[in-house]
């Protein structure tokens, strides 16, 4: 079988290929951007022709935490719709039997319900900061279940929560909470700093998800005959902004004081995945938080060794 991963350069798409190659029967294909953008329609419908993938994973996507969202939302509504459009289009078009698609946690309501099911998506307003990026979510997830509604094919899709890991973005502007944090601390020992500024005021709660744990749900739902057209991948728990920074702190050893700065958003009051109807069909995330920091710590320091670190 063979499975084209959109995006293998990104985290989550790095973790695919490593969850995926050398499973019985497989074979990984892989384009780097500067073979295929996917952001154009003709290339993306040349390289389906060509390959003629059984199967697609589209983990490919621009991301980035609040200050991002907010700076740049034209940039993320229209990359990811587009490549959304070409990738889900293309592969219908050449028959691409089964295709994956990778959202996130944030095409929910501002205030959902929490933990937050499934079923109430588009059922009041998105988060401001994130609302770009959560529409060209939600477009790629529809397109999905309309394809497969209108045409039969297997097309269905994953929505992670926050997620975290080997091969993150490291920015301290453009980043998620977590990596960005990881960043402050580490640099914040390395000078000697006494203190280390953190944005909000640490009361929002948050679910996270290690990366690998996430391709390990992605290789289970290929497995199913009749997946849903969505569903959500997490933990089914979360921790406060404070408490994960406590962690990051201990976990890169820095010994100094934490200030809170709460000039800055906190963005959504609480995200936690409702993962009951993903736990019945038999699978659980098995990374503990504290586990998966001390592993993505690791990384980025043999990241930063060899020169590869993303965002710096």
């Amino acid at each position: 079988m063979k499975i084209y991963i959109a995006g293998d350069r990104g985290m989550v798409g790095s973790a695919l290929v490593r969850r995926l190659t050398g499973e019985p029967g497989v074979t990984v294909v892989t384009r780097s951007r500067e073979k295929l953008d996917l952001e154009q329609q003709a290339q993306v419908e040349a390289f389906f022709a060509a390959e003629r993938p059984e199967v697609a994973i589209i983990a490919a996507a621009r991301v980035g935490g609040i200050y991002a969202n907010k700076t740049y939302p034209a940039e993320f509504i229209y990359s990811n719709m587009i490549v959304a459009a070409n990738a889900i289009h293309a592969a219908w078009k050449q028959g691409t039997k089964r295709l994956l698609f990778l959202g996130s946690s944030c095409i929910y309501p501002k205030h959902a319900p929490q933990p937050m099911p499934e079923e109430c998506l588009l059922t009041s307003p998105l988060e401001p900061t994130n609302e770009a990026y959560a529409i060209a979510k939600i477009a790629g997830l529809k397109l999905c279940q309309y394809y497969r509604q209108q045409h039969g094919v297997l097309f269905h899709s994953a929505m992670p929560t926050n997620l975290y890991g080997p091969g993150d973005n490291y920015h301290l502007e453009n980043s998620h909470v977590l990596p960005a944090l990881l960043r402050k601390f580490h640099e914040a020992k390395e000078a000697g700093r006494a203190e280390v500024v953190a944005w909000g005021t640490g009361a929002p709660k948050r679910e996270f998800l290690h990366v690998d744990d996430l391709a390990d749900a992605c290789a289970f739902l290929l497995t199913l005959e009749n997946p849903p057209d969505w569903i959500n991948v997490g933990t089914g728990t979360d921790v406060t902004i404070k408490e994960l920074t406590e962690t990051v702190a201990e976990v890169t050893g820095f010994g100094g004081r934490i200030v809170w700065d709460a000039s800055k958003p906190d963005g959504t009051p609480r995200k936690l995945l409702d993962v009951s109807r993903l736990t019945e069909l038999g699978w659980r995330a098995r990374i503990a938080l504290r586990e998966g920091v001390a592993r993505t710590y690791a990384a980025f320091l043999a990241e930063q060794a060899a020169g590869t670190l993303r965002g710096f």
